[in-house]
């Protein structure tokens, strides 16, 4: 296994990988209709053409991460891993990819928004040195962040923001 930088040619996977790591979600009786669908060929290709986008490879990609720059922090935006290949510290590599990453180009910081109460959201994030955020916490475009993923209906579950000062 290893963790490399995304090419254009791994768009297709990125988007097999959403589409799996979806169904953990559907199997917990979370199903996100029209907010569920994986990024565009075009979306990834923008985050992979930016340099901001990994993948973890095992004889082709089975996880990714993309990452958006929020008010001066690293925001790690989807983290995505195919669920046949869990438990192995895909997901682990990947943040910390990000978090080196993030360092290098400035932040003090990873951000991201999760869901509270599902075992491989906030709990998970908690372990790799995440906190959550109180609402007074978030910083203007941060709380864009969660206000969009509202009207995309995510707020019926328990969301909020997270950060690893890094």
């Amino acid at each position: 296994m290893m963790i490399r930088v995304a090419r254009d040619g791994d768009v297709g996977a990125m988007r097999a990988i959403e589409v799996a790591a979806d169904r953990m979600f559907q199997d917990v009786g979370m199903d996100f209709g029209p907010a569920g669908e994986p990024p565009s060929a075009e979306t990834l290709l923008k985050y992979v053409r930016d340099g901001r986008a990994w993948v973890a490879d095992v004889e082709g990609p089975v996880a990714y991460l993309v990452v958006d720059w929020v008010d001066g922090n690293v925001h790690i935006e989807q983290v995505s891993l195919n669920p046949a290949y869990g438990r192995r510290g895909l997901g682990a590599a990947l943040i910390e990819t990000a978090a080196a990453w993030a360092r290098e180009h400035g932040s003090t910081a990873l951000t991201l928004t999760t869901f509270v109460e599902v075992a491989w959201n906030a709990p998970y994030y908690e372990r790799l040195g995440f906190r959550l955020l109180a609402d007074d916490e978030l910083t203007p475009d941060l709380r864009k962040v969660r206000n969009h993923e509202a009207t995309l209906g995510l707020d019926r579950w328990l969301r909020a923001a997270m950060r690893r000062d890094l």
